[in-house]
């Protein structure tokens, strides 16, 4: 798998005239080699040649980590009185143009560029993010056992499983942590909880608010389920109840919110632009007299990242491709009031859109 991906990678890195390939942190990394290299100060570095093998560059600590993979690169272990910039530069050789990780530490491009001035640089993502972000089927059951594992915790939710009123925002972003582990992710990556008005700001950080009778409950969670292979990949769902009876003007809002999302996900098809998915969601809720309250893109691509391409958004024409995922998830945000967000993690195929979310979508009513 990582071999066939890294010999797709080296066929645009051809069309596009890159000579070099460098992956440090972030999800280009494991997704290339099936190894995550953590977030230090000691340069980690997959180095890729359009025509030759590949390198993965590590600090000594840190190799018994590796999976090696002979047929996929060559491990370089470094000590700690070497310089690893320059023995990226030196297995680099004289390239004309180098594309970066995305994430990689602004201090090693830095480092990079004064010990390679004749090279040329570019973001790996334009070579890498065409790959990721089309599916196999294989990525998609794994994407589709993610979702089902929040689902079941989303329906918990909804049936009032998980007590609400009483206990703080950071309490019950706690717990959903805990079940999104117990549900088999190997970590959470993020649990939202914002309740009453804490709603209306969409990455509102969960805190002391005790949660109340009367008032929305915004839940926005998600983790990461890593394979044998060392590849993780993503959930992310929110659902909104209401703990008590909710108000004809909530339960109004929340009625254009749900027409909005069920319009977004009908519009997926395969050649169909990603903007006219954030069309379709954005002209129900203009419609309804909400227009400025939704204040974000209607999705994003998820994989072994939580946001990655392709963004759907007004302005990009980018076709969606069979095997694209991402979120469509329209959102209504009044200041001082309340807010309410609803999110699917969809996959675009030659049959319309494949939910990988089907919890309830109504709004739940909880005591």
């Amino acid at each position: 798998m990582f071999a066939e991906r890294l010999e797709r990678a080296r066929g645009l890195m051809a069309e596009q005239g890159v000579d070099l390939l460098l992956l440090s942190v972030g999800a280009d990394l494991p997704y290339f080699c099936g190894y995550e290299a953590m977030p230090l100060e000691r340069l980690t570095m997959l180095v890729v040649p359009r025509d030759g093998a590949a390198t993965l560059v590590v600090p000594r600590m840190e190799a018994p980590r590796v999976t090696e993979r002979p047929e996929v690169f060559g491990l370089r272990a470094w000590d700690e009185t070497e310089d690893p910039v320059a023995i990226v530069a030196g297995l680099a050789g004289d390239v004309g143009v180098a594309a970066v990780g995305d994430h990689m530490w602004a201090r090693f491009l830095v480092e990079l560029m004064g010990a390679m001035p004749s090279t040329g640089w570019r973001r790996a993502s334009e070579v890498t993010a065409p790959i990721r972000s089309v599916k196999s089927a294989d990525e998609i059951e794994r994407l589709r056992a993610a979702g089902a594992a929040v689902d079941r915790i989303a329906g918990r939710l909804q049936r009032g499983e998980i007590e609400l009123v009483g206990r703080t925002e950071a309490e019950v972003s706690a717990e959903l942590g805990r079940q999104i582990v117990d549900e088999g992710h190997d970590r959470m990556n993020f649990a939202i909880v914002a309740a009453g008005a804490n709603a209306a700001s969409p990455h509102h950080e969960p805190g002391g608010h005790v949660i109340s009778s009367d008032e929305v409950v915004l839940c926005d969670f998600g983790g990461t389920m890593v394979g044998a292979d060392g590849v993780g990949y993503c959930s992310d769902i929110t659902r909104c109840v209401y703990t008590g009876e909710p108000p004809a003007e909530f339960s109004e809002l929340y009625d254009v919110l749900f027409e909005a999302q069920a319009a977004g996900v009908a519009a997926v098809a395969v050649g169909t632009p990603a903007q006219d998915v954030d069309r379709a969601a954005r002209s129900i809720i203009a419609a309804a007299g909400y227009g400025e309250y939704f204040v974000h893109r209607t999705g994003h691509g998820i994989g072994t990242e939580a946001h990655e391409d392709p963004y759907i958004v007004e302005g990009n024409r980018e076709p969606l491709a069979a095997g694209h995922a991402f979120s469509v998830e329209p959102g209504i945000y009044l200041a001082g009031r309340w807010g309410a967000r609803l999110e699917d993690i969809v996959v675009a195929s030659p049959d319309g859109a494949d939910l990988l979310n089907r919890v309830d979508h109504r709004l739940a009513v909880v005591a």
